[in-house]
Protein backbone atom coordinates (compact mmCIF):
# COMPACT_ATOMS: atom_id res chain seq x y z
CA UNK A 1 0.00 0.00 0.00
CA UNK A 2 0.83 3.61 -0.95
CA UNK A 3 2.16 5.14 2.52
CA UNK A 4 0.49 7.98 1.96
CA UNK A 5 -2.83 6.25 1.93
CA UNK A 6 -1.83 5.74 5.73
CA UNK A 7 -4.92 7.35 7.16
CA UNK A 8 -8.47 7.56 7.78
CA UNK A 9 -10.25 10.95 6.32
CA UNK A 10 -13.57 12.20 7.18
CA UNK A 11 -15.79 15.17 5.45
CA UNK A 12 -16.83 17.58 8.10
CA UNK A 13 -20.16 19.87 7.98
CA UNK A 14 -21.35 20.55 10.92
CA UNK A 15 -24.36 18.47 10.67
CA UNK A 16 -25.36 16.04 13.50
CA UNK A 17 -25.03 12.96 10.22
CA UNK A 18 -21.33 14.42 9.79
CA UNK A 19 -20.33 14.16 13.57
CA UNK A 20 -21.57 10.53 13.57
CA UNK A 21 -19.54 10.08 10.74
CA UNK A 22 -16.71 11.21 12.29
CA UNK A 23 -16.98 9.84 15.29
CA UNK A 24 -17.22 6.27 13.53
CA UNK A 25 -14.08 7.12 11.07
CA UNK A 26 -12.41 7.77 14.55
CA UNK A 27 -13.14 4.45 15.78
CA UNK A 28 -11.99 2.78 12.28
CA UNK A 29 -8.36 4.94 12.86
CA UNK A 30 -8.25 3.99 15.80
CA UNK A 31 -8.87 -0.16 15.05
CA UNK A 32 -6.12 0.61 12.70
CA UNK A 33 -3.81 2.26 14.32
CA UNK A 34 -4.39 4.81 11.53
CA UNK A 35 -4.42 8.71 12.12
CA UNK A 36 -7.81 10.66 11.57
CA UNK A 37 -8.09 13.62 9.15
CA UNK A 38 -10.59 16.28 9.31
CA UNK A 39 -11.63 17.69 5.75
CA UNK A 40 -13.82 20.88 5.36
CA UNK A 41 -14.25 22.62 2.11
CA UNK A 42 -15.39 26.41 2.39
CA UNK A 43 -15.02 29.25 0.18
CA UNK A 44 -13.22 31.20 3.28
CA UNK A 45 -9.89 30.23 3.95
CA UNK A 46 -9.33 27.96 7.75
CA UNK A 47 -5.91 27.31 9.38
CA UNK A 48 -5.01 23.97 9.91
CA UNK A 49 -5.17 23.12 13.59
CA UNK A 50 -3.38 19.75 14.85
CA UNK A 51 -5.26 18.41 18.07
CA UNK A 52 -5.69 18.51 20.94
CA UNK A 53 -3.62 21.96 20.82
CA UNK A 54 -6.57 23.98 19.22
CA UNK A 55 -5.92 27.75 19.66
CA UNK A 56 -8.70 30.09 18.54
CA UNK A 57 -7.62 33.17 18.18
CA UNK A 58 -9.61 36.09 20.05
CA UNK A 59 -12.68 37.40 17.94
CA UNK A 60 -12.83 34.39 15.92
CA UNK A 61 -15.96 32.06 16.20
CA UNK A 62 -15.24 28.60 16.31
CA UNK A 63 -15.82 26.74 12.97
CA UNK A 64 -18.11 23.44 12.27
CA UNK A 65 -14.11 21.79 11.93
CA UNK A 66 -12.94 22.89 15.08
CA UNK A 67 -15.29 21.98 17.20
CA UNK A 68 -15.53 18.58 15.73
CA UNK A 69 -11.59 18.68 16.32
CA UNK A 70 -12.07 19.54 19.67
CA UNK A 71 -14.39 16.76 20.47
CA UNK A 72 -13.50 14.12 18.86
CA UNK A 73 -9.75 15.18 20.67
CA UNK A 74 -11.83 14.36 24.19
CA UNK A 75 -13.64 11.02 22.91
CA UNK A 76 -10.73 9.88 21.36
CA UNK A 77 -7.16 11.35 23.42
CA UNK A 78 -4.79 8.83 21.99
CA UNK A 79 -5.54 9.51 18.26
CA UNK A 80 -3.87 11.58 16.13
CA UNK A 81 -5.96 14.22 14.63
CA UNK A 82 -5.39 16.54 12.11
CA UNK A 83 -7.94 19.00 10.63
CA UNK A 84 -7.85 20.83 7.39
CA UNK A 85 -10.08 23.09 5.00
CA UNK A 86 -10.19 22.98 1.59
CA UNK A 87 -11.27 26.35 -0.65
CA UNK A 88 -12.41 23.90 -3.11
CA UNK A 89 -15.56 22.87 -4.52
CA UNK A 90 -16.94 20.06 -2.44
CA UNK A 91 -16.68 17.01 -4.80
CA UNK A 92 -13.18 17.56 -6.10
CA UNK A 93 -12.16 18.46 -2.84
CA UNK A 94 -13.69 14.89 -1.22
CA UNK A 95 -11.96 12.65 -4.30
CA UNK A 96 -9.00 14.46 -4.05
CA UNK A 97 -8.58 13.24 -0.27
CA UNK A 98 -9.47 10.25 -0.71
CA UNK A 99 -6.54 9.45 -3.40
CA UNK A 100 -4.79 10.53 -0.37
CA UNK A 101 -6.51 8.36 2.44
CA UNK A 102 -6.83 4.11 3.08
CA UNK A 103 -10.50 5.50 3.44
CA UNK A 104 -12.91 8.57 3.16
CA UNK A 105 -15.37 8.55 5.58
CA UNK A 106 -19.02 10.50 4.85
CA UNK A 107 -22.38 10.98 6.61
CA UNK A 108 -24.97 9.77 4.27
CA UNK A 109 -27.79 11.60 6.03
CA UNK A 110 -28.22 15.47 6.40
CA UNK A 111 -27.81 18.54 5.06
CA UNK A 112 -25.47 20.08 2.23
CA UNK A 113 -24.88 23.57 1.08
CA UNK A 114 -22.28 24.82 -1.17
CA UNK A 115 -19.70 24.83 2.28
CA UNK A 116 -20.58 21.32 3.31
CA UNK A 117 -18.55 18.23 2.61
CA UNK A 118 -20.46 15.67 4.30
CA UNK A 119 -23.78 14.54 5.59
CA UNK A 120 -25.30 14.32 2.61
CA UNK A 121 -28.87 12.90 1.74
CA UNK A 122 -27.66 9.57 -0.08
CA UNK A 123 -27.72 10.36 -3.85
CA UNK A 124 -26.00 13.70 -3.89
CA UNK A 125 -22.73 14.85 -3.54
CA UNK A 126 -21.91 11.40 -1.63
CA UNK A 127 -22.81 9.18 -4.74
CA UNK A 128 -20.72 11.72 -6.98
CA UNK A 129 -17.87 10.70 -4.44
CA UNK A 130 -18.20 7.21 -4.28
CA UNK A 131 -18.26 6.94 -7.73
CA UNK A 132 -15.52 9.24 -8.83
CA UNK A 133 -13.19 8.16 -5.68
CA UNK A 134 -10.18 6.06 -6.43
CA UNK A 135 -10.31 5.03 -2.83
CA UNK A 136 -12.94 3.01 -0.49
CA UNK A 137 -15.36 5.44 0.56
CA UNK A 138 -17.71 4.63 3.89
CA UNK A 139 -21.16 6.06 3.71
CA UNK A 140 -22.63 6.07 7.17
CA UNK A 141 -25.86 6.58 8.40
CA UNK A 142 -26.75 9.28 10.38
CA UNK A 143 -27.31 8.21 14.00
CA UNK A 144 -25.18 5.46 14.40
CA UNK A 145 -23.27 4.55 17.44
CA UNK A 146 -20.06 2.59 19.31
CA UNK A 147 -22.76 0.03 19.94
CA UNK A 148 -24.14 -0.77 16.51
CA UNK A 149 -21.85 -2.16 15.34
CA UNK A 150 -21.22 -4.87 17.84
CA UNK A 151 -23.61 -7.25 19.17
CA UNK A 152 -26.20 -6.99 21.91
CA UNK A 153 -24.48 -7.64 25.76
CA UNK A 154 -26.52 -8.40 28.91
CA UNK A 155 -27.75 -5.72 31.07
CA UNK A 156 -24.84 -3.91 33.28
CA UNK A 157 -21.64 -5.33 30.53
CA UNK A 158 -19.18 -2.90 28.76
CA UNK A 159 -21.02 -2.53 25.29
CA UNK A 160 -16.92 -2.21 24.18
CA UNK A 161 -16.64 -5.69 25.68
CA UNK A 162 -19.04 -6.90 23.18
CA UNK A 163 -18.01 -8.93 19.83
CA UNK A 164 -18.48 -7.58 16.59
CA UNK A 165 -22.02 -7.92 14.08
CA UNK A 166 -20.39 -9.37 11.19
CA UNK A 167 -19.06 -7.73 7.85
CA UNK A 168 -21.33 -8.82 4.86
CA UNK A 169 -19.34 -8.72 0.99
CA UNK A 170 -21.51 -8.90 -1.79
CA UNK A 171 -19.38 -10.53 -4.38
CA UNK A 172 -20.08 -11.07 -8.09
CA UNK A 173 -18.42 -13.89 -9.59
CA UNK A 174 -17.97 -12.70 -13.02
CA UNK A 175 -15.70 -9.46 -11.06
CA UNK A 176 -14.07 -11.03 -8.12
CA UNK A 177 -11.52 -8.34 -7.28
CA UNK A 178 -8.55 -8.79 -4.86
CA UNK A 179 -9.23 -5.01 -3.90
CA UNK A 180 -12.53 -5.87 -2.67
CA UNK A 181 -12.19 -9.40 -1.50
CA UNK A 182 -8.93 -8.12 0.35
CA UNK A 183 -10.83 -5.27 1.67
CA UNK A 184 -13.47 -7.30 3.38
CA UNK A 185 -11.34 -9.53 5.05
CA UNK A 186 -8.70 -7.50 5.84
CA UNK A 187 -11.89 -5.22 7.63
CA UNK A 188 -13.32 -8.01 9.04
CA UNK A 189 -9.91 -8.50 10.83
CA UNK A 190 -9.24 -5.64 12.36
CA UNK A 191 -12.35 -6.18 14.25
CA UNK A 192 -12.09 -9.45 15.05
CA UNK A 193 -15.57 -10.39 13.56
CA UNK A 194 -17.34 -12.93 11.25
CA UNK A 195 -17.24 -12.33 7.25
CA UNK A 196 -20.51 -13.03 5.26
CA UNK A 197 -19.78 -13.09 1.20
CA UNK A 198 -22.96 -13.19 -0.37
CA UNK A 199 -22.76 -14.14 -4.26
CA UNK A 200 -26.51 -14.22 -5.66
CA UNK A 201 -26.64 -15.03 -9.40
CA UNK A 202 -29.28 -14.98 -12.21
CA UNK A 203 -29.29 -15.97 -15.64
CA UNK A 204 -30.15 -13.35 -18.43
CA UNK A 205 -31.55 -13.70 -21.70
CA UNK A 206 -30.25 -12.08 -25.35
CA UNK A 207 -32.51 -8.99 -24.29
CA UNK A 208 -30.41 -8.66 -20.74
CA UNK A 209 -34.11 -9.88 -18.78
CA UNK A 210 -34.13 -12.43 -16.66
CA UNK A 211 -34.44 -15.84 -18.23
CA UNK A 212 -36.54 -18.99 -16.45
CA UNK A 213 -34.23 -21.76 -15.85
CA UNK A 214 -34.80 -25.32 -15.40
CA UNK A 215 -34.42 -26.67 -11.57
CA UNK A 216 -32.22 -29.04 -12.99
CA UNK A 217 -30.27 -26.66 -14.43
CA UNK A 218 -30.63 -24.16 -11.22
CA UNK A 219 -29.11 -26.67 -9.34
CA UNK A 220 -26.24 -27.32 -11.84
CA UNK A 221 -25.59 -23.63 -12.11
CA UNK A 222 -25.87 -23.17 -8.40
CA UNK A 223 -23.44 -25.75 -7.78
CA UNK A 224 -20.97 -24.56 -10.16
CA UNK A 225 -21.04 -21.17 -8.45
CA UNK A 226 -20.64 -22.60 -4.94
CA UNK A 227 -17.35 -23.79 -6.04
CA UNK A 228 -16.42 -20.71 -7.95
CA UNK A 229 -16.77 -18.26 -4.79
CA UNK A 230 -15.10 -21.29 -2.75
CA UNK A 231 -12.26 -20.88 -5.19
CA UNK A 232 -11.67 -17.37 -4.90
CA UNK A 233 -12.11 -16.82 -1.47
CA UNK A 234 -9.56 -19.88 -1.07
CA UNK A 235 -6.21 -17.93 -1.19
CA UNK A 236 -8.25 -15.11 1.29
CA UNK A 237 -9.35 -17.99 3.88
CA UNK A 238 -5.91 -18.72 4.03
CA UNK A 239 -3.97 -15.18 4.68
CA UNK A 240 -6.89 -14.64 7.11
CA UNK A 241 -6.97 -18.02 8.84
CA UNK A 242 -8.40 -16.83 12.16
CA UNK A 243 -11.48 -14.98 10.61
CA UNK A 244 -14.70 -16.78 10.28
CA UNK A 245 -16.08 -17.18 6.62
CA UNK A 246 -19.92 -17.69 5.75
CA UNK A 247 -20.33 -18.24 2.18
CA UNK A 248 -23.82 -18.16 0.31
CA UNK A 249 -24.88 -18.49 -3.02
CA UNK A 250 -28.51 -17.71 -3.99
CA UNK A 251 -30.79 -17.15 -7.13
CA UNK A 252 -32.14 -13.48 -7.74
CA UNK A 253 -31.69 -10.25 -7.79
CA UNK A 254 -28.71 -9.39 -5.65
CA UNK A 255 -29.68 -6.16 -3.87
CA UNK A 256 -32.66 -7.92 -2.37
CA UNK A 257 -30.69 -10.66 -0.52
CA UNK A 258 -27.79 -7.95 0.32
CA UNK A 259 -30.63 -6.56 2.25
CA UNK A 260 -31.63 -9.15 4.22
CA UNK A 261 -27.73 -10.50 4.88
CA UNK A 262 -27.74 -7.15 6.45
CA UNK A 263 -30.08 -7.40 9.06
CA UNK A 264 -28.06 -7.60 12.38
CA UNK A 265 -24.71 -6.85 10.38
CA UNK A 266 -22.54 -4.08 11.32
CA UNK A 267 -21.03 -3.38 7.87
CA UNK A 268 -21.75 -3.85 4.38
CA UNK A 269 -18.52 -4.12 1.65
CA UNK A 270 -19.50 -3.61 -2.18
CA UNK A 271 -17.43 -3.02 -5.05
CA UNK A 272 -17.77 -0.43 -8.06
CA UNK A 273 -15.25 -1.38 -11.14
CA UNK A 274 -13.16 1.73 -11.52
CA UNK A 275 -14.28 3.84 -14.51
CA UNK A 276 -17.93 3.34 -13.93
CA UNK A 277 -21.17 4.01 -11.95
CA UNK A 278 -22.63 2.19 -9.36
CA UNK A 279 -24.89 0.04 -10.12
CA UNK A 280 -28.61 0.08 -9.63
CA UNK A 281 -28.51 -2.68 -6.49
CA UNK A 282 -25.81 -0.74 -4.79
CA UNK A 283 -27.32 2.68 -5.08
CA UNK A 284 -30.65 1.25 -3.58
CA UNK A 285 -28.31 -0.59 -0.89
CA UNK A 286 -27.12 2.42 -0.13
CA UNK A 287 -30.53 4.11 0.39
CA UNK A 288 -31.69 1.38 2.09
CA UNK A 289 -29.54 -0.26 4.68
CA UNK A 290 -29.10 0.63 8.18
CA UNK A 291 -25.80 -0.27 8.87
CA UNK A 292 -22.82 1.53 7.29
CA UNK A 293 -21.68 0.55 3.38
CA UNK A 294 -18.45 0.58 1.93
CA UNK A 295 -18.02 1.41 -2.06
CA UNK A 296 -14.12 -0.25 -2.96
CA UNK A 297 -13.61 0.73 -6.07
CA UNK A 298 -11.42 -2.07 -8.35
CA UNK A 299 -10.06 -2.76 -11.90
Amino acid sequence: MNPGTRTITVGIDGSRASLDAADWAAREAGRRRLPLRLLHASPRPHVPVRVPDVDVPAGRTRSPLDRAAIQLSYAHPALDIVARGAERPVVPALIEAAAASQTLVLGSRGHTDHTGVAGFPAGSVALAVAEGAERPVALVPAGELPADERVPVPAGASPSAAAYRPVVLGLDLARPADQLIGHAFDTAAVRGAPLHVVHAWTLLGPDGATSAVSSADASDEETARRHALTGALRPWRSRFPDTPVAEQVVHGRPGHHLLGACTGAGLLVVGRRAGERLGRAVRTLIHQVTCPVVVVPHG
